[in-house]
């Protein structure tokens, strides 16, 4: 059954870690990847990658990405979620903090966020503008 706009977007709204999928040009599959994403309900998504990594330079030519993100409890539960990029900037370490912080226990971000500052090299944030939506929940199997 095909979840509401409210009940996708509640859904895309937590933490689920993404399958990003984007174009990978001619005589290739897209490349897919897992990612973090952040989401709030009516807004753009967005994700942090690194400025020299290939999944930026895939996206930078395609100029779209899809995120499909799932769970198989307590019900079989899917939203793919395809669009526009509309931005991109430098990424804060605020934004690095908050997107840890959503995915890393409180105690774990402090050192995350140091770490990977140091040694992750110049990182991007690329919005997204949700623009297609596949969803489903499939109930309990």
């Amino acid at each position: 059954m095909a979840l509401s706009r409210a009940e996708r977007e509640a859904f895309l709204a937590e933490p689920h870690v993404a399958a990003l999928a984007v174009d990978a040009g001619p005589g290739r599959a897209p490349l897919t990847v897992p990612i973090w994403y952040w989401y709030e309900a009516g807004g753009d998504v967005w994700i942090m990658t690194g400025r020299e990594s290939r999944k930026y330079g895939l996206i930078s030519e395609a100029g779209r990405f899809t995120l499909m993100i799932d769970r198989l409890e307590p019900t079989i539960r899917y939203v793919s979620v395809e669009g526009p990029v509309v931005r991109t900037d430098p990424a804060t370490i605020e934004e690095l903090r908050e997107i840890s912080a959503r995915y890393l226990p409180a105690e774990k971000v402090p050192g995350y966020v140091d770490f990977a500052w140091k040694n992750h090299g110049e990182q991007l944030v690329i919005h997204m503008r949700p623009e297609r939506w596949v969803s489903s929940d499939l109930g309990q199997v």
